[in-house]
């Protein structure tokens, strides 16, 4: 399958001569290979290395769709149930009570209604949430002193659900708690059970969870978007040694390994030779998991320095087992069946089954739903249509 490879080269180029990003890497692949692999502008404004295929990305979210895969393979194995209870595996995860509000400045929890079950964790659905996108979570991190900008042990022990498991989609730390799960299970590390299990049956050379000093090297600096519409690096530094092992947001790759991740799904489940998971599986993971509980029309940023507030396609849409699903066609781009996500520094990925088509755009960039990246990505995803007549 051909992409028009000059439209894309023109559309990023121009992202980085027009300031909307400092440096952009984009990959697109169907089911036989790599059709499209680029990058364009720099690591860092403030630098002159270039942004190249091979350079490192903090992927933050799109790490969900990774862990989630891995607990599917536990479920495979019967090492785990869809059904069962978190705190069977977690018993720390039956002690989370509800935060209803507060009275004064003292948190008013209750016991949740029901406890939560492993398909919870994996479509969003536990009662789990992030405070930038909800201001009680957001209240409740500030008066216990919690830093909403650092993923940390803080953010999962003891803190409180915000709704009651099964009721609604709610977007939080539901994979972080997966990714205890998949330690305790298998008794590795999520950074080994990845590394074993996904990253090197694929190809994934760079995947990591603990990226080197070399990789490093190679990693396009964090940027913020400044008052007057510039950009700016941001000195974040990631940690040597995480205090765990985030399966929401800590993994680091090149846009070429998180397509071969993609590519291996978009073949149900198989890469050279290598199947991660079975083609049931990944039917399922792409099938409506949600049983009823909605879907937000918006996120509201409650840190605007992290994120814009988050729309609604206006597409129908569900959640799958790990991957948010659309549920028709987007005219000129991808098909209904398509499962996606994005990570919070800007990058996003598609996997179209329908059409046989998977893609991603990287960069490093806050707050979160840029709108000259969407433009972008939305320029970029049209590109990679239009040599094949369309979604």
């Amino acid at each position: 399958m051909q992409v028009q490879a000059s439209a894309i080269d023109g559309l990023l180029q121009g992202a980085v001569d027009g300031g909307a990003v400092p440096g952009v890497v984009a990959v697109v692949g169907d089911r036989d290979g790599t059709v499209y692999e680029q990058g364009f502008g720099r690591l860092s404004v403030d630098g002159e290395a270039p942004a190249q295929p091979d350079s490192m990305m903090a992927i933050m979210s799109m790490t969900k769709p990774i862990a989630s895969v891995a607990a599917l393979q536990l479920i495979e194995q019967g090492s785990l149930e869809l059904e069962q209870p978190v705190a069977d595996v977690l018993p720390a995860f039956a002690e989370l009570q509800v935060l209803e509000g507060f009275d004064g400045e003292t948190p008013r929890l209750r016991a949740p209604a029901r406890q939560a079950s492993m398909r919870h964790l994996l479509t969003h659905t536990s009662g789990l949430g992030y405070a930038f996108v909800n201001a009680d979570l957001l209240r409740y991190y500030q008066l216990t002193g919690i830093d909403p900008n650092v993923m940390s042990r803080q953010m999962l022990d003891g803190v409180p659900l915000i709704a009651d498991p099964g009721t609604r989609w709610e977007y939080g730390t539901s994979t972080d708690w997966l990714g205890r799960v998949i330690e305790a299970i298998s008794g590795q590390s999520l950074a080994a059970y990845c590394e074993r299990h996904i990253f090197a049956p694929l190809g994934m050379p760079d995947a990591t969870f603990t990226p080197s000093d070399a990789q490093r090297a190679r990693g396009m600096a964090l940027h913020t978007r400044t008052a007057d519409g510039g950009l700016a690096p941001l000195p974040l530094q990631a940690p040597d040694e995480p205090d765990f092992f985030s399966g929401g947001s800590g993994a680091y790759a090149t846009a070429g390994d998180y397509l071969r991740f993609m590519r291996a799904v978009l073949r149900g489940g198989e890469l050279d030779g290598e199947r991660i998971l079975a083609p049931e599986t990944v039917e399922l993971a792409f099938s409506d998991q949600l049983a009823g509980a909605p879907l937000p029309t918006i996120l509201r940023s409650q840190v605007p320095e992290l994120s814009h507030d988050v729309p609604a396609l206006p597409f129908r849409q569900a959640w799958g087992l790990g991957f948010h699903l659309l549920l028709e066609d987007i005219p000129g781009m991808r098909r209904a069946g398509s499962g996606d996500w994005a990570g919070l520094f800007n990058s996003f990925f598609w996997i179209d089954r329908a059409s046989g088509l998977t893609g991603a755009l990287f960069t490093q960039l806050v707050p979160f739903f840029d709108p000259q990246v969407i433009q972008t990505l939305l320029g970029f995803e049209s590109a990679a249509y239009a040599g094949r007549g369309g979604g």
